[in-house]
């Protein structure tokens, strides 16, 4: 069972964590149940590095002051940033270390830092402002995956998908697809966008423009009076390359 503890003052002491659930370290969050399929949003003012795991247990290392909210819409880790308050001031910066089960659908909200996720195979919505986003093996080919920075770099590998949103700045779009996504967006402003598409892709209607900078486009266009719906790409930046290739 989680116990929901009150919350505790500012004043840095060896009170109980503001909202903590109750885990094997009585007044910190340690571990909760979450089932392939779930939904799980994961709060930060700093950065979380999310693995994905083959048991039920939503956790974190025992460094890492969380709150953990089973009442909300969906069930919500806030991993607790006050720079006010020496317990949970290492947050604000760092990268923390959660583990999650493999399958679920996963949001992340961070800022002024990177959000990396490893072995996550489910929908993803991704968004930070002032860091990176980086996605290795994860995703699955119905879902889409939305992933967003502001100053940073998006850069997936291995990502699974039937639709890809990523969104930057100041920052490149580097997608490694292992399957062929019905549409994809590549979007930024200084930076180049760059998609590698399975071997075996088919045609896809490919929209890649850049102002300052090259655009390739090395994957096979929809035959004239196909009958199929065209796949869709669609590559923008301003000062960058556009490139999109079959692997």
């Amino acid at each position: 069972m989680l116990l929901t503890l009150p919350a505790c003052d500012r004043d840095g002491g060896d009170g109980p964590w503001p909202g903590a659930a109750g885990g094997a370290r009585g007044d910190l969050f340690e571990r909760a149940s979450l089932a392939d399929g779930s939904r799980l949003l994961v709060t930060t003012e700093g950065g979380v590095r999310i693995v994905g795991t083959d048991d039920e247990s939503v956790r974190v290392d025992e460094a890492t002051p969380a709150r953990w909210d089973l009442d909300a819409a969906t069930p919500t880790l806030d991993l607790l940033c006050d720079q006010g308050d020496k317990r949970t001031e290492d947050n604000c910066g760092g990268m923390r270390l959660v583990h999650v089960p493999a399958g679920i659908t996963l949001t992340v909200r961070a800022r002024n830092a990177g959000i990396e996720v490893d072995g996550v195979h489910g929908e993803l919505t991704l968004s930070t402002v002032n860091g990176d986003v980086t996605v290795h093996d994860s995703g699955t080919e119905g879902a889409s995956q939305h992933l967003v920075t502001r100053n940073g770099s998006v850069r997936a590998s291995g990502l699974a998908a039937d639709g890809v949103s990523a969104e930057t700045v100041n920052g490149d779009v580097d997608l490694l697809c292992t399957t062929a996504p019905a549409a994809l967006d590549g979007v930024t402003r200084n930076g180049s966008v760059r998609v590698t598409l399975p071997a075996g892709a088919p045609p896809y209607k490919t929209d890649a423009s850049t102002v300052n900078g090259r655009t390739v486009v090395d994957v096979p266009a929809p035959t004239a009076g196909s009958a199929d719906h065209p796949r869709r790409l669609t590559l923008r930046t301003v000062n960058g390359d556009t490139e999109v290739h079959r692997g």
